[in-house]
């Protein structure tokens, strides 16, 4: 279990800073399967997960959908057959916040 994972989100509003390099630095070891992708000029993070076939991938994203809810921080799910695709950004402030990096964590927790 990470530290990461076990901090507190926070609510995100509107012109709330996006995180810094050092922040980035500093949280990027303990998610270090994520990647960082930049879509339209918005930092994402990212990362596929694989499975055995479509009805445990399913099962997967139903589960991250579920810390998502409990959050009320919600990423983008691609799920197919044994794979699931995760990527958190913060839409508010179209970038990259502390939670999406507590969130990646608790993904990587349900995924084990």
């Amino acid at each position: 279990m990470s530290q990461l994972s076990q901090q507190t989100c926070e609510a995100c509003r509107e012109g709330a800073p996006t995180v810094s390099d050092a922040e980035i630095a500093l949280f990027q070891p303990e998610v270090p399967e994520w990647k960082i992708v930049e879509r339209d000029g918005i930092m994402q993070l990212e990362r596929a997960f694989t499975f055995p076939d479509f009805q445990q991938a399913l099962a997967f994203t139903q589960r991250v959908g579920e810390i998502a809810e409990a959050a009320d921080h919600h990423p983008a799910l691609l799920t197919e057959w044994g794979k699931v695709t995760v990527t958190w950004w913060s839409h508010k402030i179209k970038g990259l916040h502390r939670n999406d990096f507590i969130l990646a964590a608790r993904t990587d927790e349900v995924a084990n």
